[in-house]
């Protein structure tokens, strides 16, 4: 088992930037392909961003070209950076690896 912690959201304008973290312990994630998934009020978690072991990337068509998952081993850490944010974004951002979910952190995006 993995324990995740995510941090890095908060309140930002639209059009702004936030960067999170996922910080993971237990096991080493360089292993693993590790996922990045928000959910907003009333509606259900969906896929953001995952990063394989091996690096590749993929992404909602929605956050294509705005955001950008990255892994740093050594530190045990993914992270997700945000930009050009919409309203629409406003979520809770979990982290997830195998089976294994982060509490998360609120995204608030609003003027």
């Amino acid at each position: 088992q993995v324990q995740l912690v995510e941090s890095g959201g908060g309140l930002v304008q639209p059009g702004g930037s936030l960067r999170l973290s996922c910080a993971a312990s237990g096991r080493l994630i360089s292993f693993y392909t590790m996922d990045w998934y928000r959910q907003a009020p009333g509606n259900q978690r969906d896929l953001v961003a995952a990063i394989t072991r091996g690096g590749t990337t993929n992404y909602a068509d929605s956050v294509k070209g705005r955001f950008t998952i990255s892994r740093d081993n050594a530190k045990n850490t993914v992270y997700l950076q945000m930009n050009s944010l919409k309203t629409e974004e406003t979520a809770v951002y979990y982290c997830k690896c195998l089976n294994d979910w982060g509490q998360g952190t609120q995204v608030t995006v609003s003027a």
